[in-house]
């Protein structure tokens, strides 16, 4: 627990338990904060591993289904509590957090086992691009969450919509190559998601504490 949220809870005591409304929002906004940067630096590792050889085509796509499968229990946990979407529980974050450390150690020992790829084939090429695109999704969304423009429940949205383009992704790729209609067709999903994100971003809604 932060400082500012301990500092802010001794407030909270004193003034009486109606001011502990204003501090269960900040911290469930911290949640949030918190586990869209952290999908923005598990891609970032997807996207250095396949440059560096140190994964595969095959290797990448079998931890874009665990981003998959991360952004739908974000989505639930942003989308379950109130009309706003304005709430996740620390038993939620924590279960979110448990699947992330889950990924984190998956894409370490995936970066460090015997096999490698060559980045300089067509299929890793191909991969490359597609995990780039999920790393800058994911990086709007943070982005947008950082600054208040993202309330929970368009979060909850948004990270549905890059679970499915994360699966696309690793269906692409899952026999260990990629091919330019399969690439196509993740790509069109991934043109109508950046306007998704780009809508959400825009029009006007403000999240709490933001």
């Amino acid at each position: 627990m932060t400082r500012s949220i301990r500092l802010g809870l001794g407030v909270a005591l004193l003034l009486g338990g109606s001011a502990l409304a204003p501090l269960a929002l900040a911290q469930q906004t911290t949640h949030v904060e918190h586990f869209t940067n952290r999908n923005v630096a598990q891609q970032q590792r997807i996207e250095q591993g396949l440059k560096s050889g140190q994964l595969t085509t095959r290797e990448a796509a079998h931890l874009e289904q665990g981003t998959a499968r991360i952004d739908r229990m974000q989505s639930r946990a942003t989308n379950a509590h109130g009309a706003g979407g304005a709430g996740v529980t620390a038993a939620e974050a924590a279960r979110i957090q448990r699947a992330q450390n889950a990924e984190s150690h998956a894409i370490y020992n995936q970066r460090h086992d015997a096999q490698t790829g060559n980045p300089n084939s067509l299929s890793s090429r191909r991969m490359q691009g597609d995990v780039q695109r999920n790393l800058n999704q994911q990086s709007r969304i943070a982005s947008g969450v950082d600054h208040g423009g993202l309330t929970n429940r368009e979060v909850s949205h948004l990270s549905a919509r890059q679970a499915r383009g994360s699966h696309a992704v690793a269906a692409a790729g899952r026999n260990g190559f990629v091919n330019e209609r399969e690439q196509r067709r993740v790509q069109r999903g991934d043109n109508v998601r950046s306007r998704h994100i780009y809508r959400a971003r825009h029009n006007g809604a403000r999240r709490h504490g933001g």
